[in-house]
């Protein structure tokens, strides 16, 4: 158990600190990450460490900078979607009734339906942290919802739940005191899930265009600026997309581990 518990608990305080420094990075930046201080695509040198962009401004600077954005519009996406998620699916796996079948069939149908064509569609209507909330609830909640469903359905069976129900307790009092915590380590691991996927999302709509207006720093938008130079200056290309692994690959590293610690 011992194992298990420090694995989590080492990769809890690794995507802490990513995302720590994902968020507060711009406060340590050396450069204003706006402001222009060398040639196009200087390479790397006395102050400017990953050298310089496309329009000669610190990539260093905006790679600190950049992540602040993208991190909390992806918390927020992430943390909706989860939620709703997670009470859609105790009250489907509880309920059992006509209603509970019918949001398990249409999350089964939006399951159906691309991720990213979702998020383009509310891009048409909706502004671009909002496009991203929505694309990620829409494309994460039901999955969210099917797995706690099932997971619920299965704990309404246990001798634990059947106990507390034959004491005469009410149902809602035994989901929430009995059950969810039970799903603790579940629902940390599709809080993870759902980060991931609300990271990819960003930084897809970014690359196309829908991110934060030039000259804001952001480590997606920092792709498509930088591409061309990649032979000039490859830093400026390849910093925000390690920043940008590293954000996703420590997050999804620690949800797994919560799903193996479920298992």
């Amino acid at each position: 158990m011992k194992g298990p518990i420090l694995k989590v608990l080492v990769l809890g305080a690794v995507s802490g600190s990513v995302l720590l420094v994902a968020l507060c990075g711009a406060a340590v930046a050396g450069h204003d990450p706006v402001a222009i201080v060398a040639p196009p695509w200087s390479g790397p040198g006395p102050g400017l460490p990953l050298g310089a962009d496309a329009l000669g401004r610190d990539v260093l600077a905006r790679v600190l900078a950049g992540g602040r954005d993208l991190t909390l519009t992806a918390i927020a996406a992430a943390s909706t979607a989860s939620a709703l998620g997670v009470a859609g699916g105790l009250w489907v796996g509880w309920s059992r009734g006509r209603l509970g079948r019918a949001a398990a069939s249409a999350a089964d149908l939006l399951l159906a339906l691309p991720l990213l064509l979702l998020a383009l569609l509310a891009v048409v209507t909706l502004p671009g942290p909002a496009a991203v909330v929505a694309g990620t609830v829409l494309g994460g909640t039901p999955l969210t919802l099917r797995v706690v469903a099932d997971a619920t359905a299965t704990a309404r069976r246990a001798g634990y739940v059947e106990a507390a129900l034959s004491r005469g307790e009410r149902g809602g009092a035994v989901l929430l005191r009995e059950v969810l915590p039970a799903h603790a380590g579940l629902v940390g691991a599709d809080l993870g899930q759902r980060l991931v996927l609300a990271v990819q999302l960003v930084a897809a709509l970014s690359v196309l265009g829908f991110g934060p207006a030039p000259p804001a720093p952001d480590w997606a938008a920092m792709l498509r600026e930088n591409l061309p130079g990649l032979g000039l200056n490859a830093a400026a290309t390849i910093a925000p997309a390690a920043a940008l692994a590293v954000l996703a690959g420590s997050v999804a590293a620690l949800s797994h581990s919560l799903g193996d610690g479920r298992s």
